[in-house]
Formats: structure tokens, C-alpha cells, sequence
């Protein structure tokens, strides 16, 4: 049995909870937040502070679900405690120079930091990485998401759900986009290359809200996000997929839709063939939250690698970087 300890109860705390409450052999040991009624409204057992509940609960993970402002010191506490994982949501800290250090401070307690990254766990990503290494699709040659969950409209934007949002400085590469800069580099490897034109469309909020970048990857592939919060796309739940992808290349397409469904149409072909049906989760994307939990808890019992290990997620925030600065510039950036 894996205990599992969890900080904060904000909104997308409830998809932790349930992920770790589906998975065998685990079981959640205490919660602490800020508002300690809407940690007591979970059911879950409680403690007064992130101190008292690693001393007291003795977990081997902690889960990690808070804003990037709280990361440096929860983590530096953590690692003070014998952990077999710790697990962070994104954004991962404040700042490059944070995350690197808080990643050297796990590295030294060879403690493994996970970055609670979940898109790529989504059942469609992991499909269309397959088809595209088996050979789907011929050689790749581009791919884009369009990022469309129609939130952003009006005064009240987020407000309902993720209020913090509206006074997010840097707010849709560094909240949102960052899941495509991994999902891009999980599905193509690194970029060498990017561009990058960001804009704000509701005055409502502080951040950029609408805008695109641009990736060069090894090979001549390449890869583009383009996000607008402001509208949506075709689906009954748009925060399914976000957004409608087109992988391609020369020897087909891979599309996928709004409903969660991917389907391929070979080069030349003029109808497609179903290769994943709708999502028909309850939960959020697929349900990518258990996915990377179960992944997480398959590589502590088996000794199998893990994804997400923050010290390769520090690349996506580099690059997450160069977004911003290319974006400022209006100039195309070479990375390192």
C-alpha cells in the first residue's frame, strides 16, 4: 500500500482526489489547505498544516496541488521528510532559476520531483504518438492545435471556476500553452527553433489571452499552437480536448476532435477512418489525472522510468521563455 498526501483544495484538486482513489494499493492519508472547511468538505482526513500532515501522515507521495507561489517552500519542507515521490502541479514554480533549484534540492535527496503535467497522458495524445511512430502517417512534416474552450468572454471570465486567472500576469502560454510545448516535445522531441505572436483580447484580465507560436523541430517538422480563449470549437464539453489537432504527413493525416475522437485519412484518400471513438470520461481529458497517477504508481512498484521528472521539465519552461522573448521581439528565436 502507497500512502498518498495531498495539499491544497482548489478546483482541480477534485481530479486528484478521485484519480488517487481509483488506483490499487493506494490510499489518500491527509490533506491540508489554506481553508481548512473546504479540506474537511472532501471527507478526507485533515491536518492543521503541510508540516504536521508529513510528520503525522508519514506519506510516501506527497501531491502537490497548489499555485507556483507556494512550490518552493513546500517542496524544500518535503524533502525534508524520507518520500519515495513528490509530485508538483504546473505552473512549477515562479520562476527558470526556482524550478532549477528546487529540482538540484530533489536530485541531492534523490527524492523524484514529478511534474503534474497531464495532457500528454490524454488517451488521444498517447494514440496519435503511436500511429506517428508506427509509421501512420509516413514522416511527419507539421501539426496544430487549436486551443479554443470559449472561457475568456466577458467581465466574469474564470471567475466561476479559476478566478486567479484574471490577474495572471503571463497568462495563456504560461498557464495553458506549456501543456502543447510538452505534448509537442512528447510527440516530436525538442524544438531547435521557435516564433511566437501573443495578444490580450479581453481587457477584463491582466495576461495575453489569444496568440500563437511557432516550433521548428530536428527533421523540417514543425509544430504550431494557436490559442484564443475568447472562442470555442465544436463539442458538447469543449474543455474535453480544448481544441481540434491535425498531425500530417506524407503519407497521411491524423484529426483530432473537439468529442475527444481521433481519426486518420490515408494521403489521397478522401474519407476517414475512426481510430479512437468519443471520450466518454466523466472526469477531466480522458481522464489524464489518473492516467499520470497510475503511471506514477506503476514506476514506484515496478522500477520503471517515469515521465515528467522535473528535471526534463525544466526544458518547457525554457522554452516557455523563449515564447515570451520571441513574442516581444517579433523575431524568430534559435534555442540552444
Amino acid at each position: 500500500m502507497l500512502n498518498v498526501a495531498c495539499i491544497g483544495a482548489g478546483y482541480f484538486s477534485q481530479f486528484h482526489f478521485d484519480a488517487w482513489q481509483r488506483i490499487d494499493g493506494v490510499a489518500i492519508t491527509g490533506l491540508t489547505n489554506r481553508d481548512r472547511a473546504k479540506a474537511e468538505a472532501t471527507g478526507l482526513p485533515v491536518y492543521d498544516s503541510a508540516a504536521q500532515m508529513l510528520a503525522e501522515a508519514r506519506p510516501d507521495i506527497l501531491d502537490i496541488i497548489t499555485p507556483p507561489e507556494s512550490h518552493a517552500e513546500l517542496i524544500t519542507l518535503a524533502l525534508q521528510h524520507e518520500l519515495k515521490a513528490i509530485i508538483c502541479q504546473k505552473p512549477f514554480c515562479t520562476s527558470l532559476q526556482e524550478a532549477e533549484k528546487m529540482t538540484a534540492l530533489a536530485q541531492k535527496a534523490g527524492i523524484p520531483l514529478i511534474i503534474h503535467e497531464n495532457i500528454r497522458f490524454q488517451p488521444w495524445y498517447r494514440l496519435i504518438r503511436d500511429r506517428i511512430n508506427a509509421g501512420d502517417i509516413g514522416t511527419p512534416l507539421q501539426a496544430r492545435f487549436q486551443l479554443r474552450p470559449g472561457d475568456g468572454q466577458g467581465s466574469r471570465a474564470y471567475l466561476d471556476r479559476q478566478p486567479y486567472f484574471q490577474q495572471m500576469p503571463r497568462f495563456l502560454i504560461h498557464e495553458t500553452g506549456v501543456h502543447w510545448i510538452d505534448t509537442f516535445r512528447f510527440l516530436f522531441g525538442d524544438p531547435v527553433a521557435v516564433y511566437a505572436d501573443l495578444r490580450r483580447i479581453n481587457e477584463a484580465i491582466v495576461g495575453e489571452d489569444a496568440g500563437f507560436f511557432a516550433l521548428d523541430h530536428a527533421g523540417g517538422m514543425r509544430s504550431m499552437f494557436d490559442g484564443n480563449r475568447c472562442l470555442d470549437h465544436a463539442a458538447t464539453n469543449t474543455r474535453c480536448t480544448m481544441g481540434e489537432g491535425v498531425f500530417e504527413g506524407t503519407d497521411g493525416t491524423l484529426n483530432l476532435w473537439g468529442n475527444g475522437s481521433v481519426t486518420r485519412r490515408d494521403f489521397g484518400a478522401l474519407e476517414p477512418v475512426t481510430l479512437l471513438p468519443p471520450d466518454t470520461h466523466k472526469t477531466f481529458g480522458g481522464d489524464c489525472t489518473y492516467h499520470l497517477c497510475a503511471h506514477v504508481v506503476k514506476a514506484l512498484q515496478d522500477g520503471t522510468p517515469v515521465e515528467n521528472l522535473a528535471q526534463d521539465y525544466l526544458e518547457v519552461i525554457r522554452i516557455e521563455g523563449a515564447i515570451y522573448r520571441s513574442a516581444e521581439r517579433g523575431a524568430k528565436l534559435r534555442l540552444p
